[in-house]
């Protein structure tokens, strides 16, 4: 007897019609509409441009791409043939939203591949208008731009070293070069770069070289003072935009620490600590590499070799010393350079603060000197008699300046001789925001740089229009609501299949109106296994409907009857 109550003490009967279980699987419409509208938000804070059009009918641009892994996979062997491709942002997501992608971020004079043969014909693209059919989507075999250029970026491989990207495992700060060659003059082709690669270092021997100690030694006396620290480090990427130093993962640090507050050590302590290991877990810039402040341009050294007409403004005004292909050469040059005076460079930062240069005011500096305060123009013109006689000007023309109409001397002379380990010795250029205006356009040299328009002015970088927030928000395939897509699609449909899907959503809704109706007038919250009643007896008519919405009401009100006459009832949440 007493097994028996003790047995049926340990398996109290499941209580699957309790108010709190269908509070867990129910949702009130206005909680459902609130949680859309929370993640229509959030994906237009990750994706704030819109991704309706196509960039393929504006021509060549430069512009953001992404190549697609699933579409185009590239083969295990690199040297096996490769057809590749990219698409721009609207087609990234529109029509390759659910493939894995590779954000190759800017490149010159692209047109978008989507929906052409360097694409297969299962994923067309359903932003363009279709030839054939005059209807929007299903493109597919257009012939791709000739003009396109390609580089190993495309099947997801990088810099010099040709590493394969995995946003998940890199650390650091990748520069791209701002391309005077494509791959078939020799050049990179835009391509991206690690800083020890960019000074001919082995990225194995470098990340060796920086290694921490492990936690365990750093803190050897830690268990000695009382204290028992575990640090767990997780990585993810941050989406970040189109800037590259979204490249560079972000460090999630989690400490669980033993308190000992008899040595005077609080939590905070072990906070701070491990925020400074935080700080310092990015990969440091190699020795010789120049500092992220003092250039805005690259130039490797592979675009400088099929272009050494760039080679003579190294080390002249706009342009950095050469950074030598070379380790040992790069670590020696570092070590000659003079340190910094009084040591004020923090050495810490990679990025100089906008708020330090505003708030703090350089010594010794002065208000700009005022404007001398010109007599009193009443007073002026009061003391001219009235009876002063008027004299007239003559215009004379203007003379010309010869020297301004003749062309320009070449500049070329008055720079700087390049270093002796320069002619030998392949090196890469780092350029300041300036150095447009340092380039010498005489008739010599301007036909040198007329082929790179990246050189005689800042490029333009096309973005798409930025999506309308709220419930303004343009109605097209891909953007805006629900309802405002479903209207898209209708446009797209032709006339009979567009009557009969009309017809079929209006019966479904009256159906549903009439289910949920008494729902609405007893407050109460629909459940899941109420909606699944609702769709398995549908049947198309009155009664049936009529007899589901009968059914799930059954079942609202055996809730209140409890298990065993047990006449309770929990609380059914917020």
């Amino acid at each position: 007897m007493a097994e028996s109550q003790s047995s049926h003490l340990s398996k109290p009967k499941p209580r699957t019609n309790s108010i709190s279980q269908a509070s867990e699987d129910s949702q009130t419409a206005a909680d459902f509409i609130k949680e859309q509208l929370s993640l229509e938000a959030e994906a237009r804070e990750a994706l704030p441009y819109q991704f309706d059009t196509c960039t393929r009918d504006l021509g060549p641009l430069r512009q953001g791409l992404y190549s697609c892994l699933d579409c185009n996979p590239p083969p295990e062997n690199s040297s096996d043939p490769y057809q590749p491709a990219a698409v721009c942002y609207a087609c990234s997501i529109s029509c390759h939203g659910e493939h894995a992608l590779v954000e190759l971020f800017n490149k010159r004079n692209f047109v978008c591949d989507c929906g052409t043969t360097r694409l297969p014909e299962t994923t067309p693209c359903t932003l363009r208008i279709n030839s054939k059919t005059g209807q929007k989507g299903g493109v597919t075999r257009e012939e791709a731009a000739a003009g396109n250029k390609y580089n190993q970026n495309f099947r997801n491989r990088f810099c010099g070293c040709s590493e394969e990207y995995d946003p998940h495992q890199e650390k650091g700060t990748m520069f791209q070069c701002l391309g005077l060659g494509t791959v078939e003059d020799g050049g990179c082709g835009e391509d991206w770069w690690h800083p020890e690669c960019v000074l001919g270092l082995s990225r194995e021997e470098y990340q060796k070289s920086i290694e921490k100690p492990k936690t365990e030694q750093k803190h050897g006396d830690s268990k000695a003072n009382g204290i028992t620290k575990d640090i767990s480090v997780t990585r993810h990427e941050e989406d970040a935009g189109r800037d590259p130093d979204a490249r560079r993962p972000s460090v999630t640090t989690a400490i669980a620490a033993g308190l000992f507050t008899q040595n005077g050590v609080d939590g905070n302590d072990i906070v701070a600590t491990a925020e400074e290991e935080e700080e310092d877990d990015d990969i440091p810039l190699p020795p010789g590499f120049p500092a992220e402040d003092d250039f805005e341009y690259f130039l490797c050294h592979k675009c400088i070799d099929a272009f050494p007409s760039i080679k003579k403004y190294a080390g002249s005004p706009g342009f950095l010393s050469p950074v030598y292909c070379d380790g040992a050469l790069n670590q020696a040059k570092a070590q000659d350079a003079p340190a910094h005076a009084n040591g004020t460079t923090d050495g810490g930062s990679k990025k100089r603060k906008a708020d330090d240069d505003e708030n703090i005011a350089p010594a010794g500096s002065m208000a700009p000197p005022k404007r001398q305060k010109s007599e009193d123009p009443a007073t002026t013109l009061s003391s001219v008699p009235e009876d002063a006689p008027s004299t007239t000007l003559t215009l004379s023309p203007k003379k010309t300046d010869p020297a301004a109409t003749t062309a320009p001397e070449c500049k070329l002379s008055s720079l700087p001789p390049l270093p002796a380990q320069a002619l030998k010795t392949p090196f890469s250029l780092f350029l300041k925001s300036d150095f447009h205006a340092h380039l010498c356009h005489c008739a010599t040299c301007f036909p040198l740089l007329k082929p790179h328009p990246q050189l005689l002015e800042e490029e333009d970088v096309y973005e798409p229009p930025i999506s309308e927030d709220g419930n303004d928000a343009a109605g097209s395939v891909g953007t805006g609501s629900l309802l405002e897509r479903g209207e898209a699609a209708f446009s797209n449909m032709d006339r009979a299949r567009a009557i009969q899907g009309a017809m079929a959503f209006a019966h479904l809704k009256d159906g549903l109106k009439a289910f949920l109706k008494p729902y609405a007038d007893e407050g109460k919250a629909v459940g899941a296994e109420d909606i699944n009643v609702f769709f398995q007896k549908l049947r198309g008519d009155d009664a049936a409907i009529k007899e589901a919405a009968d059914g799930a009401k059954r079942n609202q009100d055996d809730d209140g009857d409890g298990a065993e006459g047990d006449n309770r009832r929990e609380q059914s949440g917020y």
